[in-house]
């Protein structure tokens, strides 16, 4: 691989610093993948198939598709572990364009685009405990992005404490709440009392509907790669990036599947897929209205961790490319008593706020859905390429079952790029522009560069 710099260009500055351990990295994972999906996929899910056991099929496979995509980054993660992640890594395979490409479209759509959507719903939620008109929601959204872009520009310490914290605290909040079902009623005991439940019919999969079933489940599994982005802050990344990701997608499978699981134990199927909001239901179907405030107080928790997580991570994208010189310089400042990218921080915190301001929820969605699993089929793509360009680099770990691991989840990620852009043409149609736009700005930065 491409050796990248991944340091200043005025050399006189200070760098990153190395303070992420293995339980920081595996509470990266967890904290930015479980934000707001298993408070609302299961209903997508549920409308789609009819039987509970599909639905925790598709969470399972889902899951493998996961691990599978983590593998394979791991491997690349290991080979040149430093800022940067997806951008070194497509560099190394396709050349500096598509590393440019890439960065552009991360900063103006996929990583700020996922915030507005994360803040978007943060807002949404919150009207649910405070009453808040539309403007209202907006300003909370804005603020909360506003408030974690200061806190990481403090330092990465404390980011990763703010993100512990809420990572500890969801997965504390989905414990109590699964704890509740679970003491109240068997597994899936409301539609076997409705429909019955039989693991038999799991091999009966309708295939239509459960791959517009997966399509849900891997946009709720959707961040885990962005912890890949930290690499030059992690005290050992050779070793805890691979075991990060593979500890991380495991607690948000058993995540998952335990809460469907407590879903389908007081819902039937038809419940679910007309529930806005299935845990909310599921809780107050148990304890009384009492309980919803605690689940929208558990899905904000959810979110702000997400959001957190997601601030901490991206901006060492654009600073890693800044300081190879392929990029805009300020983005590699680095501040001399924090130790982090602050104008990088800041610029990708205003910008969400923007997007968050002028974008409804489905739309960012879709956008970012399209240009995010592009990206990741192309990473996951350049194990092979990698493989053939550079045979003998030293990799410290190696995907299990090369190639087909890698194949696996390059089809699925062009079967959901396949499914968004025929669900919405038109917003797909903005980010293609606006990920080519991105062509005449690299172009004049080379440009510049060179004279």
């Amino acid at each position: 691989m491409t050796q990248s710099t991944n340091h200043p260009i005025n050399q006189q500055q200070p760098g990153l610093v190395r303070e992420l351990r293995l339980p920081d990295v595996v509470a990266i994972v967890v904290g930015v993948v479980i934000g707001s999906g298993i408070f609302l996929v299961p209903s997508d899910i549920a409308r789609s198939l009819a039987s509970p056991a599909h639905a925790l099929l598709v969470w399972i496979v889902g899951g493998l598709l996961t691990l599978f995509g983590a593998l394979s980054l791991a491997e690349l993660a290991a080979m040149a572990p430093g800022a940067g992640g997806f951008y070194t890594i497509l560099r190394a395979a396709y050349g500096d364009r598509a590393g440019f490409l890439y960065t552009w479209s991360f900063l103006l759509l996929i990583n700020t685009g996922s915030l507005a959507t994360l803040a978007v719903a943060f807002g949404i939620y919150a009207a649910q405990l405070v009453p808040l008109s539309a403007v209202g929601q907006k300003v909370v959204a804005v603020a909360v992005l506003l408030l974690l872009t200061w806190v990481n520009c403090l330092g990465v310490r404390a980011g990763k404490w703010v993100q512990n914290i809420f990572t500890l605290a969801k997965l504390s909040g989905i414990a109590i709440l699964c704890g509740i079902v679970f003491w109240h009623r068997a597994p899936f005991a409301a539609v076997a009392a409705a429909d019955g439940f039989s693991l038999a019919s799991l091999w009966n999969i309708p295939w239509v509907a459960f791959g517009v079933a997966l399509v849900a489940v891997m946009w709720a599994y959707e961040g885990w790669a962005w912890v890949s982005f930290s690499g030059a802050e992690m005290k050992n990344p050779t070793r805890d990036l691979p075991i990060g990701l593979f500890v991380g997608t495991l607690i948000v499978t058993t995540v998952y599947l335990t809460a469907s699981t407590a879903y389908y134990s007081v819902l039937t199927v038809g419940e679910i897929a007309g529930a806005a909001r299935v845990a909310a239901e599921t809780i107050v179907r148990l304890v009384g209205p009492g309980a919803a405030a605690f689940i929208s107080f558990l899905i904000l928790t959810s979110i702000f961790g997400s959001v957190n997580g997601t601030i901490l991570t991206g901006p060492r994208c654009y600073y890693a490319i800044a300081a190879d010189g392929l990029f805009f310089r300020p983005f590699a400042r680095i501040h001399p008593r924090y130790h982090t990218p602050v104008f990088a921080i800041v610029f990708q915190g205003f910008w969400a706020a923007l997007l968050t301001i002028l974008g409804t929820f489905q739309q960012l969605f879709t956008a970012v859905v399209f240009a995010a699993w592009i990206s990741y089929a192309a990473v996951v793509a350049a194990v092979i390429v990698l493989r053939h360009k550079q045979p003998d680099r030293p990799r410290p770990y190696r995907v299990p079952g090369y190639p087909w691991l890698p194949v696996l989840f390059i089809v699925a990620s062009l079967a959901i790029v396949a499914s968004a852009t025929r669900a919405e043409p038109l917003h797909v149609g903005v980010s293609i522009a606006l990920i080519l736009g991105g062509l005449p700005v690299f172009a004049l930065l080379r440009r510049s560069s060179k004279a």
